[in-house]
């Protein structure tokens, strides 16, 4: 073998043939090309670049440079066909503006796709929000205005110093598979996101009934009131500004009841050592900025985690401490030379209780000492509002429509909160847009070729969560397997993990009268490529 192998030429194949394969049957080449014809004297065409620069994000992810290096290194070629020379960045450059007028046709029809030929269920869709920091300078003169604009916001990195924009994913309960991408501007809003999203989900989800799930920023009067109209399902936490003091500390725990759901992480320790999670639930009216605004009214599910509650007592007692050691400090301090004026330790007290969230529950007295003249200083807890605060330990509030008088689908208020702890799903994809597949920093010269790029990447992801669940769909079963990891545990295969471990398989190519051949380093290469349902002997994709 290692004869045969030095005679001829090796690259590296990775994971290309579960991406070509997943691209084929989304036909994101023929899209691309449909909507974006490239001119007829072209090489290559935007679908082709746009496949390759999708392989490139999910096996070697890295700026937008030296893409034809390492596509001549990868079996790029023997793959999709293009020959690395041709992609030069100019060529990269061009399909990126040609795609950039076409994004949300791209993705849609993409996605709709993807819902067709791999029967995603979109029934519940979670929506979230993501912010990426551009480096450079980006003026606003310089940008053009029909794109997303690069711009200051609250970037989730805490960049400050970086200009950033955003993206918006969809992703379905059914896999956690992203059928929903869309480029925002910097600092756009999300909570003015929310109805523009809903209809475009809707749209996506067609006749069916949907279920969407988004944190905090969905609930304004404005949002809440167009899905309400618009007949579309939601769930999400009630913002704590709209709940009132003490609301959450007069409420009876032994009333609440228990509800039957354990977390992923929680399947494999006692059942006396999981959180338990309790529901109860009212009825939230939330009013308009306006007088004339009708008031709309929802449904509240009251829900209470011990792990949570244990979480918020820990971090209490730990701030409580500090703030301790720290106003201790000041009043020894009162009356000597830094903190020698009344101002001067009413600051300080202020900066204390700001700085270590105990302003409710802190009483202070600024006197005189009687023999000295001198400033004194005095503090103490208030035992009471502690206890309130203690008695609302690991409650929160979920708010979805209200049930439909007759309507067999009303869900109960434990469905409700399992509904929204399906939004770690979304949460686990920005991890994965991040990480695996290194959405930053970009490196692009203009603003509409960064909303392509991340719109590309978007895409990436597509395929990234669909090799997962194609894996997972072909295990059967609870979905597990071995081989992943040196100690033979049985665990659920992660996108990361799958392309972790064909990363490591070569393609041998010898002459004209050899086809390629696929080295198989270890056992795991056949058997996550027939779980994609890839050939192994006479592959699809070295056919002519």
């Amino acid at each position: 073998m290692n004869a045969v192998v030095e005679a001829g030429v090796k690259k590296r194949l990775g994971g290309l043939p579960a991406v070509a394969e997943i691209l084929r049957r989304l036909d994101v080449a023929g899209i691309v090309d449909g909507l974006c014809p490239a001119r007829t004297d072209c090489q290559l065409t935007h679908g082709q670049v746009v496949e390759v620069l999708i392989a490139n994000r999910l096996t070697s992810p890295m700026p937008l440079q030296r893409v034809h290096e390492w596509a001549a290194a990868w079996a790029a070629e023997e793959v999709f066909g293009t020959e690395a020379e041709l992609l030069n960045d100019d060529r990269l450059a061009r399909a990126l503006d040609a795609i950039a007028p076409r994004l949300d046709e791209i993705s849609g029809t993409v996605s709709a796709t993807a819902i067709g030929e791999f029967g995603i269920d979109v029934a519940k869709i979670h929506w979230d929000m993501t912010s990426m920091s551009v480096f450079g300078a980006y003026p606003v003169h310089e940008q053009d205005p029909a794109f997303p604009q690069i711009k200051h916001g609250h970037p989730k990195d805490r960049r400050f110093d970086l200009k950033q924009v955003q993206a918006g994913l969809g992703v379905a309960g059914d896999g956690g598979i992203p059928v929903f991408s869309k480029v925002f501007d910097g600092g756009a809003a999300e909570v003015s996101q929310v109805v523009d999203t809903m209809k475009a989900l809707k749209q996506i989800a067609g006749p069916r009934r949907f279920l969407m799930v988004a944190d905090s920023k969905l609930v304004s009067w404005a949002n809440v009131t167009a899905l309400v109209e618009s007949g579309v399902d939601f769930t999400a936490p009630l913002p704590a500004a709209k709940v009132a003091d003490g609301f959450y500390a007069g409420l009876d725990l032994a009333a609440a009841q228990v509800v039957d759901y354990v977390p992923d992480r929680a399947a494999n320790l006692a059942p006396d050592a999981r959180d338990v999670y309790r529901v109860a639930e009212d009825t939230v009216t939330i009013g308009g900025p306006r007088k004339k605004d009708t008031p709309v009214t929802l449904r509240r599910v009251l829900v209470h985690c011990t792990g949570n509650a244990a979480g918020q007592h820990q971090a209490r007692t730990k701030r409580l401490a500090k703030a301790t050691a720290e106003l201790d400090k000041l009043a020894a301090g009162a009356g000597g030379r830094f903190y020698n004026t009344a101002e001067k330790i009413a600051a300080r007290a202020g900066v204390i209780a700001k700085t270590r969230r105990v302003a409710k529950v802190l009483h202070t007295a600024i006197g005189t000492h009687p023999d000295t003249g001198k400033p004194v200083f005095t503090w103490s807890f208030d035992t009471e509002a502690l206890a309130v605060e203690a008695a609302a330990d690991g409650w929160y509030s979920l708010v979805t429509p209200l049930p439909t008088p007759g309507d067999p689908d009303t869900r109960t208020a434990g469905q409700v909160l399992i509904d929204y702890k399906g939004q770690s799903g979304v949460e686990r994809r920005y991890g994965d847009f991040k990480g695996p597949l290194a959405v930053t920093p970009i490196f692009v010269q203009k603003n509409s070729r960064v909303a392509a790029l991340i719109q590309v990447i978007c895409l990436a992801l597509l395929v990234f969560c669909l090799i997962e669940r194609q894996v997972r769909q072909a295990l059967g079963g609870d979905g597990k397997m071995t081989g992943l990891y040196p100690d033979a545990r049985r665990v659920a295969p992660t996108a990361r993990m799958i392309m972790y471990h064909l990363s490591t398989l070569d393609l041998h190519i010898g002459n004209i009268l050899d086809p390629p051949t696929v080295l198989f380093a270890q056992g795991i290469h056949v058997h996550l490529l027939e779980l994609l349902g890839i050939e192994v002997i006479q592959p699809r994709w070295t056919e002519p």
